[in-house]
């Protein structure tokens, strides 16, 4: 009788497994129709504020523009902001969703979905033990961002920085390597070559070596990695010239290139120009 019980036992288990296995993705298929659904009443908004502040998004063709507004839109979702000192506004979420989006739109996981939690200050601010002012920074409890320095940053900035990129840019090193809850399995592999040619610039620059990437950059390997990140995206052409390995290996890492995708956009304004004069 007990052999039983536990044979009984065991196909409810595996018929609730099966069940779980089979319905599962049609619950998420059905969870992301609404989702899109929900979006689509908010897209032109989303769609003016980011075209407004974010010059990558004019990069991209139409069908990379719309991943990014719908990615925008579900980060911005999964996320809980907090307004610390600063009267919040509706495109804060929004900007700093899409940066998020800009860094991530070549992987297939870009929710960073360890960090529940964002929060906007106004200005910079001391952290810990530092004497210097932080503008961003990423722990444990969250993404931090001074909104001042935010917005300055996804200006077209002399410097190349721009402190949305470079918190993301730790942020998603963190989920991958640290916590390792939303890991991108292309991001994960060719994180080891990224380091097979930065790693030795990394070296040389601590030993002296100056590089377009600045003082701070020799600050350790992660900071490193955070403000390569800035300018392959802020300062690409002249990335390309003076590191070209790494440059490419950026590229690799993050399935996509900022000059590829200016040359991709050139040359269909340029077809259709053309079309339009045949037509006309």
């Amino acid at each position: 009788m007990e052999a039983l019980e536990v044979l009984i036992v065991c196909l409810i288990v595996s018929s609730a497994v099966l069940v779980i296995y089979v319905l599962q993705p049609l619950v998420e298929k059905f969870l992301l129709a609404r989702k899109r659904k929900a979006f689509g009443a908010q897209e032109d908004f989303y769609r003016e504020l980011i075209a407004k502040h974010i010059p990558y998004f004019h990069r991209l063709d139409e069908e990379q523009q719309a991943k990014f507004l719908f990615r925008t839109f579900l980060f911005q979702k999964a996320k809980k902001f907090h307004y610390v000192g600063v009267r919040q506004s509706p495109e804060m979420p929004i900007l700093i969703s899409a940066v998020a989006t800009q860094l991530t739109l070549g992987l297939e996981k870009f929710s960073l979905n360890y960090f529940r939690d964002i929060f906007v200050l106004e200005h910079d601010y001391h952290y810990g033990y530092y004497s210097l002012p932080f503008m961003g920074h990423v722990d444990s409890s969250g993404i931090y961002f001074s909104w001042n320095d935010f917005m300055q940053g996804i200006k077209n900035n002399p410097d190349s920085s721009n402190v949305g990129l470079h918190e993301m840019a730790h942020a998603l090193a963190y989920v991958n390597f640290v916590t390792k809850t939303d890991e991108d399995k292309h991001f994960k592999k060719e994180f080891k070559n990224f380091s097979k040619v930065a790693r030795p610039i990394y070296q040389e620059m601590q030993k002296g070596r100056k590089t377009l990437l600045g003082e701070y950059a020799c600050t350790n390997y992660h900071e490193f990695w955070a403000v390569s990140v800035e300018m392959f995206f802020e300062n690409s052409v002249r990335f390309k010239h003076e590191l070209p390995q790494l440059y490419a290996a950026m590229a690799n890492l993050l399935n996509q290139d900022p000059i590829e995708q200016i040359k991709y956009k050139r040359n269909i304004i340029y077809r259709q120009i053309r079309t339009t004069h045949v037509v006309h």
